[in-house]
């Protein structure tokens, strides 16, 4: 199929872009990056945008850089980006780990990092990182520049804080320091299949316990979080699988599990349990 007819437009500055995102953006007006999610859609004439507005050409969206303790991440910077490290501590081998899963890769080649924050899937391995890292998303738009913490950013399936108007134009993430640990699990059916649920784990190690654990949960409900009753059953305790066991219980009592054709909400809380666990191991 082909999509429905829309209109294009290719700006090569942010301020041109986000000139025409308040112009368009109230007729139905799409930002389009990567396009991995979208085009297909659109083929599908599943999503009709009367407006494209391309920011490929846009200079200044391609940063990839640490600044400050904290990776920038731009808005034209594709997921393979990530399949060697982009920092040399804990962050960039949690992040080369965590790429691997998405998709295949000719979808990496062209998807991005922040159009996948922007779309805001529950099953977006990115997402989850961005949940778990407590990650900032700042936000451009005619009325200036604002930064949203991801507890604030996503608010359910596909849905954010981002208004219509505005444009993702970088994620912060904070480094992580040496000696920090991190873990990723993922369960899909197909290697590139959408996860059933997810988990992403990091904590450090003091006098031997376990102390600033950070566990989040995607895939399993509308929007990727952090789940504090399983980060608060790990404090202070040594690595162990019992201490896991114990951890992965309480993130699974927690969750509020979405339902579809292939996965009961019973069945989602007991595979994130398990992911929850791998994780853990996996940083262990």
């Amino acid at each position: 199929m082909k999509p429905a007819p829309f209109s294009y437009y290719a700006p090569k500055t942010i301020e041109e872009a986000v000139s025409l995102l308040a112009r368009v953006a109230p007729d139905d007006g799409r930002v389009l990056a990567g396009g991995q999610s979208l085009v297909p859609t659109m083929a599908f004439r599943l999503a009709r945008p009367r407006h494209l507005v391309d920011i490929n050409g846009v200079s200044g969206l391609d940063r990839l850089e640490t600044a400050d303790g904290r990776l920038c991440i731009g808005a034209r910077v594709r997921h393979a980006a990530f399949e060697r490290p982009v920092d040399p501590g804990p962050l960039g081998a949690l992040l080369s780990q965590v790429v691997r899963h998405i998709a295949h890769h000719p979808i990496r080649t062209r998807g991005t990092f922040c159009g996948s924050i922007a779309h805001a899937d529950p099953a977006s391995e990115w997402c989850a990182v961005a949940a778990a890292l407590d990650a900032e998303m700042v936000a451009r738009s005619t009325r200036g520049e604002r930064a949203i913490t991801a507890h604030d950013f996503f608010k359910g399936i596909m849905t954010t804080a981002l208004a219509e108007d505005e444009l993702l134009i970088e994620v912060r993430l904070p480094t992580l320091r040496a000696g920090v640990r991190t873990g990723f699990a993922e369960f899909n059916r197909r290697a590139g299949d959408f996860a059933v649920a997810m988990a992403v784990v990091v904590y450090r190690l003091q006098d031997g316990a376990i102390a600033d654990a950070r566990i989040a949960v995607g895939g399993a409900e509308a929007a990727p979080r952090r789940i504090e009753q399983a980060e608060y059953a790990l404090k202070g305790r040594a690595p162990s699988a019992e201490a896991f066991a114990v951890a992965a219980e309480a993130a699974s009592r927690a969750l509020d599990p979405i339902e579809d054709q292939q996965n009961t909400a019973a069945y989602r809380r007991d595979v994130a349990r398990a992911m929850v666990i791998r994780a853990l191991s996996e940083a262990a």
